[in-house]
């Protein structure tokens, strides 16, 4: 059996540390995590949340998605490692830039 990609290996305590550091305004629960964003209104929240999944797609990698009128709550894990991977770290990091972009 081949070993996963890099970014599909579960992290140690240490790469946990260290990949949660660059997305300070997440939140870690367990092998999760997350991130509340706040828009002007729901129309602003959903073209945030198409942008997330048009990101979503494209790295294959797809994090859980909550609307609440103004309000869009993602959750990020690998399921296949069994916890948090650098793809969760990195698809936060978009998400944040995304969310910078349209108005969060």
């Amino acid at each position: 059996m081949k070993n996963p990609p890099d970014d599909l290996k579960k992290l140690s305590p240490t790469e946990l540390r260290a990949a949660k550091a660059t997305v300070p305004t997440w939140n870690r629960r367990g092998n999760l995590i997350l991130r509340e964003y706040q828009f002007v209104n729901f129309a602003t929240a959903l073209k945030f949340v198409n942008a997330v999944g048009r990101a979503a797609e494209k790295a294959q990698h797809h994090p859980d998605i909550d609307i609440r009128w103004n309000k869009v709550r993602l959750t990020l894990t690998t399921h296949d490692a069994g916890g948090l991977t650098g793809r969760d770290f990195e698809l936060a990091r978009i998400c944040d830039v995304l969310a910078a972009r349209i108005g969060a």
